[in-house]
């Protein structure tokens, strides 16, 4: 009888304890497992992720922001300050509307005296209104920027950066970012890396606006010489990728570069942009400095991508160890190239250099659609928006107002003002010509 019993209970246990293997076991196996309509318990794989909907960035670029001696007149206040607010009213819902905007600042804020032309030194409150107009970047790479040397190439710098501006174009110590990095509202990053010419020598030293630089100074800013320029467009290319590595998805290069005054882009320009479209990583190329508008024009650029069996992008493939069913594809890449800006602002103009091509600018609008999740970039579209600067005087002194040369244009209460309306029209017109728009 106790031999029975014992045998019972040892069944007992047995049972107890391969229910609870079984039990463990479904709970580790199941999850593997789905069951079908049918309930046959078909094993189906996690789905792949959707991609991500690609997003559209705008990024709107200006000219140069100049400030000459009567444009220091016209925005000094009873009171003794400065406003230059009133430059930009009708070019800011244009440059608020954009994800991104950049602007070339062609001063300094060195502090006291306040000077013009030759040796620019602005007072701060002009960073005051282009913050208010709502740029983002600001690029300080141009042959004025060291008109109050490196004191006051230091000093530009910090008062961009207090107001809130990302900047490129110098750097404070050795080891900063030469670029700028903007985090737009709906994610994407945009990097611009800007640099300005030097006077051509045929040595090591570094020449700006006819001044030799000394070795301290000349780090501090970023600066190529067309006489190495090869070797100058790899030091730039670095630059580039040292901002993709931060992060940047969008990539904008800023030269200044050109001839003053010429309303074409000349052989070093060309040269430039063909190279820095084909052998950087590089989205968009803006330029400044000739202070009249120049072409504009789409270069192209090979761009192989890893695609799987269904055409999407592989992200971070090795091309010398492709995965099974994925395949390269040559999708060039288009970058727009802007020659020369113009100016935005300045007191250059037909009653002053006999050149009314100077009172014009342009705001350049390129587009980008790109997957956030994979930074493909899927199409690039260019814009523009010629701008005119009216210079009239009311009150007693000069007003300086950029006008944009849109639909809108014979409805501006400021020229039906001013009574420079045919003037602002014939801008508009020699302005769309130059730029090749329609």
């Amino acid at each position: 009888m106790r031999t029975a019993k014992r045998k019972n209970k040892s069944r007992i246990i047995a049972i107890v304890l391969i229910a609870a293997c079984v039990l463990v076991g479904a709970k580790l196996v199941l999850p593997l497992f789905s069951r079908g309509d049918d309930g046959g318990g078909i094993f189906t794989p996690e789905p792949e992720p959707e991609p991500a909907e690609p997003v559209e960035i705008s990024i709107l670029c200006a000219g140069d922001v100049m400030a000459h001696s009567t444009q220091l007149k016209a925005q000094l206040q009873a009171d003794g300050t400065y406003d230059f607010s009133d430059n930009y009213i009708y070019i800011k819902p244009y440059v608020e509307a954009a994800d991104v905007a950049i602007c070339n600042l062609e001063t300094t804020f060195a502090g006291e005296p306040y000077t013009g032309y030759p040796a620019f030194s602005t007072p701060d409150t002009l960073a005051d209104a282009l913050k208010d107009t709502g740029f983002d970047i600001v690029s300080t790479a141009n042959n004025h920027m060291m008109d109050r040397r490196l004191s006051g190439v230091l000093r530009t710098r910090q008062v961009l950066k207090d107001k809130g501006f990302a900047t490129t174009g110098s750097v404070e110590t050795q080891d900063e970012p030469r670029y700028a990095i903007y985090e737009t509202a709906k994610g994407i990053k945009v990097g611009v890396v800007g640099y300005t010419y030097q006077n051509t020598t045929n040595d090591a030293r570094v020449s700006i606006n006819g001044s030799v630089l000394d070795s301290e100074s000349a780090w501090h800013i970023n600066s190529f010489n067309y006489a190495f320029i090869d070797s100058e467009l790899q030091k730039i290319s670095g630059v580039v990728e040292e901002a993709r590595a931060a992060g940047a998805d969008i990539v904008a290069v800023f030269y200044h570069w050109g001839e003053e005054y010429q309303l074409s882009a000349n052989k070093w320009q060309q040269y430039m942009a063909e190279q820095t479209a084909q052998n950087m990583n590089v989205d968009i190329i803006f330029g400044s400095h000739p202070h009249v508008l120049q072409n504009t024009t789409m270069l192209t650029r090979d761009h192989w991508v890893a695609l799987d069996e269904d055409g999407n992008v592989v992200p971070d493939c090795d091309p010398d160890n492709t995965p099974e069913g994925v395949h390269w594809e040559n999708q060039q890449r288009e970058i727009p190239v802007f020659y020369s800006l113009g100016n935005l602002v300045s007191n250059q103009r037909a009653e002053t250099l006999n050149n009314k091509y100077t009172e014009e600018g342009v705001l350049a609008q390129v587009k980008i659609l790109i997957r956030p999740d994979t930074g493909e970039i899927l199409s690039v579209t260019r814009s523009a928006v010629p701008t005119w600067v009216d210079r009239y005087s009311s009150g007693g002194k000069n007003h300086y107002c950029i006008i944009p040369l849109d639909e809108n244009v014979e409805n501006n209460e400021t020229l039906k003002a001013s009574g420079h309306m045919s003037r602002a029209l014939d801008a508009k017109e020699t302005s769309r010509g130059i730029l090749g728009f329609n």
